[in-house]
């Protein structure tokens, strides 16, 4: 039986609203909100009470886009279920999407295993998987099917990484008319894999091995090109399309005009795009490894246009892409030839307060902060209202924020499970004081209270940007 809680005192904000109120919990459920120091709100009694005077209370962060544990490049990602989760509940989030893979030759339903098996009784807070398509044929068509009635209701495909998760244009368009009849939702890496590749090799053989070369050759024009190209397929099928992690201007244009043509295609980006650049990946004596991902670092002016899309909502969501790998023995594969670091960057305990530090900045209002952390990824994906928002009965996924705590990011104080920071030394105003994961404490005025095993799978509904 859980605690009955009164969260007093705060400024409640959700993507749509902001009121001082106090919440109450019951059951691991918000039970009701009544405005502070009203009849009603007096009235409430808890064994806990949580005072949240001159902070912010805010739902559970919710990402959609993480890889713990993932195989990539002879090495794996270096979080754990168990350790990405505590990292994400220190960082507000209490709620992520992990991606399972399917092998090609393999079966969807042996990948999704394998996930389950790696996560059930491992997390710190809730989870949802994606389903990573790396081999469509009649047989994966028809387990799409089954996946979307049993909760798992988006599926990733590659245009990048020829050999490895690679689809082409006929396997995507197929996977896409599938989805437009099952309901589920396509998940696009909109890179031109194969041209790419040409870049790569043309790079070595000119002795270009630095990790800043593995910005040069993935070109800003042919991430634009790719969703282009994923954004005419998917109209074809008559199919819904979401771009993961959009780094370049030209992209964000292409998914404007779709938008703007009414064509039901969404973009994801991610903090690194937002707050990193081309400068950290030409960080001397191979420095730049820790900055190397996929998409990549784009130069400083994409930005701003990153920001733009995503106060004018073309784009929805931000995620983090969290994967991470250690710099040392792990990035250092690719020394002396940038194609062999492994491709991706931690960030999964970051992005709350990030993207806090975006509205500290000017770039986003309080409320959007929310919609596209919380609010947006749990209509995405199916979790909304149960995750991303405080209303009565949602989940008591609850965060108390502090915003005007001043802190430094570091890999010193980091719970994430990998040797660098990509923000190492970034101040930051606003920090996460008290997470509650369904009506339970997890993180308890800046002290982990909560346990592996807590968290549970959580299936999904489809899009609810569709129905």
């Amino acid at each position: 039986m859980s605690t009955r809680t009164v969260i007093r005192g705060g400024l409640v904000i959700t993507a749509s609203d902001e009121l001082h109120a106090d919440v109450l919990i019951e059951d691991g459920r918000i039970a009701a909100l009544a405005t502070s120091g009203t009849t009603v709100a007096e009235g409430w009694t808890a064994e806990r009470v949580i005072d949240a005077t001159g902070k912010y209370v805010i739902p559970g962060g919710v990402d959609a886009h993480t890889h713990m544990e993932m195989p990539f490049g002879g090495t794996k990602a270096a979080d754990t279920f168990e350790t990405g989760t505590r990292a994400a509940a220190w960082g507000g989030t209490t709620t992520i999407v992990d991606f399972a893979i399917q092998s090609v030759g393999g079966a969807l339903r042996e990948g999704l295993d394998a996930w389950h098996a790696k996560a059930e009784g491992n997390c710190a807070i809730d989870y949802g998987f994606h389903m990573i398509v790396s081999d469509v044929n009649e047989n994966t068509l028809k387990e799409m099917d089954l996946l979307v009635q049993e909760g798992v209701t988006s599926f990733k495909q590659f245009m990048a990484y020829p050999g490895v998760f690679y689809s082409d244009d006929g396997q995507i368009l197929r996977a896409m008319q599938r989805a437009a009849d099952n309901g589920g939702l396509i998940m696009m890496h909109a890179e031109n894999g194969i041209a790419i590749d040409v870049l790569v090799e043309q790079a070595l053989a000119r002795g270009e091995t630095d990790p800043r070369y593995h910005g040069e050759v993935r070109k800003a024009l042919l991430e634009a090109e790719a969703t282009h190209r994923a954004i005419k397929l998917a109209q074809v099928a008559g199919a819904p399309l979401y771009v993961v992690h959009v780094s370049a201007m030209e992209a964000v244009a292409e998914i404007a005009r779709a938008r703007d043509e009414g064509l039901p295609v969404f973009g994801e980006t991610c903090p690194q795009y937002l707050f990193l650049s081309t400068d950290n990946l030409a960080e001397p004596d191979f420095e730049g490894a820790k900055y190397v991902c996929s998409t990549p670092l784009r130069p400083k002016e994409h930005q701003a246009k990153l920001w733009q899309g995503l106060r004018t909502n073309d784009l929805q969501v931000v995620s983090t892409d969290h994967c991470p790998f250690c710099f040392v023995g792990q990035k250092e594969l690719g020394r002396g030839d940038f194609s062999k670091i492994p491709n991706g960057m931690p960030g999964v305990e970051n992005r709350m307060d990030l993207l806090h530090q975006g509205v500290v900045d000017g770039h986003i209002s309080r409320r959007r902060w929310i919609e596209i952390a919380c609010a947006s990824p749990a209509r995405m994906f199916g979790l909304y209202p149960k995750k991303g928002t405080i209303a009565p009965g949602a989940d008591a996924d609850v965060v108390i924020y502090d915003p005007h705590a001043e802190q430094t990011v570091s890999a010193e104080t980091h719970h994430m499970n990998v040797d660098y920071s990509a923000y190492e030394g970034k101040r930051l105003t606003g920090r996460v004081e008290t997470v509650l994961s369904r009506g339970e404490l997890v993180i308890t005025e800046r002290e982990y209270t909560g346990h592996a095993g807590h968290g549970v799978y959580t299936p999904r509904s489809t899009s609810q940007y569709l129905n």
